[in-house]
């Protein structure tokens, strides 16, 4: 089966790189002049610095040409992802359509593979999430995912599958899909507790409870315990709350430092705190810590004053 990903961000060429050690891939970029410069140049010096496309990767801005592949990665931004499928899919319909994005969408409070199931009914959706980082992907650095499909689909499992990249499968999209949202906001906020001073301990209390809510929406929207303590939950939990690698904590710890933050870098749980507050509230299921996060991204407290509320809550059994 061919493979084509649409999205030539960090992500997006970093999997068409590992992917290439299988067979040829096709990646879509959207600006021409970006496709230009990544036929000539072979490298995505702005987006993923000291990576060379390998020559059987092939850059085109057409997206018809793209769209011929049966395997089709979907790295588009989650608040873009129901605009991109509405406006091509006609061309996707009756693939296979791998959601490489992780978050919930803001208009409809759905997760990509819902998207995909509602733009494209003849597709087979799934998602490939879990701890990874574009820069480790693309060097070949041993990798391991989640990929979530509720058909249990195991050729597309082996297809997907590298030397270093090594993909563990679900049926569980929805546990898939939540755990690699809500990791973000968790991540977030431990980029918060950091980026103000309050130590290492601070971080992994934050995580450890940041998991617990985690785990509260989730089951409460259908998905497996188990699912959210593997890759796609605790383990890319851990991984994007520990290192500066991570966009989320990055973004967080220039909040909790009082610092700029790159307005141009996309930053998913911000917009996933928004979303998960709305599902939280509507459930009745409590979230602190993203409803801080939450009011923090909108500038409706300061740092300060989210401390001083998450540490006056009412103590309690664990």
């Amino acid at each position: 089966m061919s493979i084509s990903v649409l999205g030539a961000g960090a992500f997006g060429t970093a999997l068409a790189v590992a992917l290439a050690k299988n067979g040829p891939v096709t990646l879509w970029a959207r600006d021409p002049a970006q496709a230009a410069d990544l036929t000539a140049s072979r490298r995505n010096t702005r987006r993923l610095p000291g990576v060379t496309l390998p020559e059987n990767i092939t850059v085109t801005a057409k997206i018809a040409t793209a769209c011929v592949a049966e395997v089709v990665l979907l790295a588009i931004p989650m608040q873009q992802m129901a605009g991109f499928l509405a406006q091509h899919a006609a061309l996707l319909d009756g693939k296979s359509l791998v959601a490489c994005s992780k978050g919930i969408d803001l208009a409809t409070g759905q997760g990509p593979t819902a998207l995909i199931r509602a733009a494209c009914p003849a597709a087979n959706a799934a998602i490939l999430t879990g701890p990874s980082f574009a820069a480790d992907i693309a060097r070949g650095l041993p990798t391991a995912l989640t990929l979530a499909c509720t058909d249990d689909n195991e050729a597309l499992q082996t297809q997907m599958s590298t030397p270093t990249l090594r993909l563990y499968r679900t049926t569980d999209t929805i546990g898939a899909e939540l755990g690699g949202a809500l990791k973000n906001v968790v991540a977030i906020a431990a980029g918060v507790v950091i980026g103000a001073g309050l130590g290492d301990s601070a971080r992994a209390a934050l995580m450890t409870r940041g998991f617990a809510e985690m785990n509260r929406l989730a089951t409460a929207f259908g998905a497996r315990p188990e699912t959210l303590a593997g890759l796609s939950g605790l383990g890319d939990l851990v991984l994007t709350c520990t290192s500066a690698q991570s966009r989320n904590f990055r973004y967080g710890h220039a909040l909790g430092a009082n610092e700029s933050f790159d307005a141009s870098t996309t930053v998913e749980g911000a917009a996933t705190a928004k979303a998960v507050s709305i599902l939280a509230k509507s459930r009745a299921i409590d979230m602190p810590i993203a409803t801080m996060v939450s009011a923090l991204v909108d500038q409706k407290i300061t740092v300060a004053e989210a401390i001083v509320a998450l540490l006056s809550r009412p103590l309690k059994q664990e």
